[in-house]
């Protein structure tokens, strides 16, 4: 292992080489300072996993390793995964503003790079806290002028800026210790808190004070606290919680069973079930959604035409079609709006879902109600589709899947809902009472199971990747790896897997996890293993080894975020190449 000054000047006697002279750093580096006294960086190695083939190719592939007792963070935040995830959130974030502010400007100078983190704190490859040392993984465009190297401006890029960044990120001395901490207690309570609402028998919590509403609809961060209207509970509907760091918070708890959300137009259904539907994630402090905890297998679901369906029994909903279709084992390239909210609905079931958020805007209208004119004009032998609210008791009562619902243009969940919530200018109120007056007391009523036990879907072996498709495949006919294209498209092979209406999917690196996820389902498809099998192995898999499990690559796994179950669920079942045996 060389040591940093060997490194600058291999690096300096590279200066004006082909690009491809690069490849000579592939290995691991001692970047502990040669004179201690004068920045204290000892038990430092960088790591060149790979090296990019040219300068427009992918950035270079690197690691820094810094020993645990350099790095002297505090054992009592590391104790447990929840602390692991959040100091890593922590470092992957402080590294990222000293990449901004002590990298190069110039072009041509290279730069470090690790991926800015959003809103959300969430398992990533960014930081790895192991047993004898942080590891932070970095993407690095290395110097170059055209094809050339510059290999001054490289000796300076990886021997003086890089270890000055270690030196104010990686070693807790340097750090904000009170933010840390603060940041890993935040952490630790709203999972307390996700994990303690199913022991209350509630779906979602929305704190007393939470900012929801965010500056524009193309942006996560918050309103300014000026323009914002702060949430406050309903008496009625208000509860509190102790959690472990000692703080107590109070709000609105969201119970078990069937709660419809109205209101007039602009006055924050949406805005509120948008943050439910965000709050399956913790939030940094600040972004005005702490609060807004939601448990983990709560899933959103909306119309989506044209998708693809694969062998999802949607007769609950759709029933004996004109065409002679079977239901039971439904198919099709190009889903309704109706048949693709079904099929979503069953989807998020079999990935063990046990609560629905549907909003009325992004909804089917056929799929959800049926109004008495209409079911008396169409008799019911002539309509094949059962709707939502023909459904959503059975679907409490036989599965345990609650449902949250956004209804501004019908009553019609009235007479099935457990709880009514209004929104008057942002502020909730509880007028349960007046829907049930208005409601039909003989709606709802108990009728013959629907939803009983379907089989077990089983991918055909490689399915969905299915082998080499001609002009797709890499050295020796074997296929190229799926790939992201942003958060919401994967590419595998010559199909694109929409992942636009998965909106729980939150980060473009969830997206790069789950392409990742693509390839290795197809290797575990056996033609025995069921969907639900190979989702649960990836989960094993992650559980037991991280998120590098999904990378087909030693070393640097490239940069990626978890999903939950739920998505790992969407990108198969959205896969025009996923045939069933």
């Amino acid at each position: 292992m060389s040591d940093r000054s060997t490194l600058a000047r291999t690096l300096n006697s590279l200066d004006g080489r082909g690009y491809a002279g690069y490849k000579q750093l592939r290995g691991a580096h001692d970047l502990s300072a040669d004179d201690l006294d004068a920045d204290d960086l000892a038990g430092v190695r960088l790591v060149v996993d790979h090296v990019q083939v040219d300068p427009y190719a992918p950035p270079s592939l690197m690691r820094v390793q810094v020993d645990r007792r350099t790095a002297a963070l505090p054992e009592d935040l590391l104790e447990d995964a929840r602390g692991r995830t959040a100091v890593a959130d922590f470092l992957t974030r402080r590294i990222a503003e000293a990449v901004k502010r002590l990298s190069p400007t110039q072009p041509g100078d290279g730069s470090i790079g690790i991926g800015r983190p959003g809103q959300q704190v969430i398992e990533r490859t960014s930081v790895v806290i192991g047993e004898h040392d942080v590891e932070a993984r970095l993407h690095v465009a290395l110097p170059a002028s055209g094809r050339r190297i510059r290999g001054r401006a490289a000796a300076r890029l990886l021997t003086e800026t890089l270890p000055r960044i270690v030196e104010s990120t990686l070693r807790h001395e340097a750090l904000e210790a009170e933010a840390l901490r603060e940041h890993v207690a935040l952490h630790r309570d709203q999972q307390q808190l996700r994990h303690q609402l199913a022991e209350v028998g509630l779906v979602a919590f929305v704190g007393d004070g939470a900012v929801l509403p965010r500056r524009s609809g193309d942006s996560d961060l918050p309103l300014a606290a000026s323009d914002a209207v702060p949430f406050r509970s309903p008496e009625s509907l208000r509860v509190s919680f102790t959690l472990p760091s000692g703080r107590q918070v109070t709000g609105m708890g969201i119970p078990e069973g069937i709660t419809v959300i109205i209101g007039g137009g602009y006055h924050g259904k949406s805005t509120l079930l948008r943050a439910i539907e965000r709050g399956v994630h913790p939030h940094l402090g600040g972004d005005g959604r702490e609060w807004v905890v939601t448990r983990p297998d709560t899933v959103a679901i909306r119309a989506e035409d044209g998708r693809a369906v694969t062998g999802v029994d949607i007769s609950p909903f759709i029933g004996a079609l004109p065409s002679g279709t079977d239901t039971r084992r439904f198919s099709t390239t190009n889903a309704s709006g109706s048949t693709s909210q079904a099929a979503a609905l069953v989807e998020a079931v079999e990935a063990q879902a046990d609560a629905l958020l549907i909003d009325e805007d992004t909804s089917a209208t056929n799929f959800m109600i049926r109004d008495d004119r209409m079911r008396r004009l169409i008799p019911a032998e002539q309509e094949p589709i059962t709707p939502f609210v023909d459904r959503i008791r059975p679907l409490h009562a036989e599965r345990g899947v609650s449902t949250i619902l956004v209804a501004g243009g019908s009553g019609a969940f009235f007479d099935v809902a457990d709880h009514v919530i209004a929104l008057d200018s942002y502020v909730p109120r509880d007028v349960t009472d007046q829907a049930r007056a208005l409601a039909d007391p003989g709606a709802g009523a108990a009728e013959d199971a629907v939803f009983a036990p379907t089989a077990p879907r089983v991918p055909a072996p490689d399915s969905p990747r299915g082998g080499r498709e001609p002009g797709t495949g890499g050295r020796g006919g074997r296929p190229k790896p799926a790939r992201a294209r942003g958060r919401a498209v994967v590419q595998q092979g010559k199909q694109d897997i929409d992942l636009s209406a998965v909106s729980q999917l939150v980060d473009p690196l969830q997206t790069s996890a789950l392409a990742h996820a693509l390839d290795r389902a197809s290797e575990l498809a056996d033609g025995r293993r069921s969907v639900a099998e190979i989702v649960e192995e990836l989960i094993r898999r992650m559980d037991a080894d991280g998120l590098d499990a999904l990378s087909p690559h030693g070393g640097h796994p490239g940069a990626m975020a978890r999903p939950r179950r739920h998505e790992f669920h969407a990108a198969l079942n959205r896969h025009r190449g996923l045939r069933l045996v």
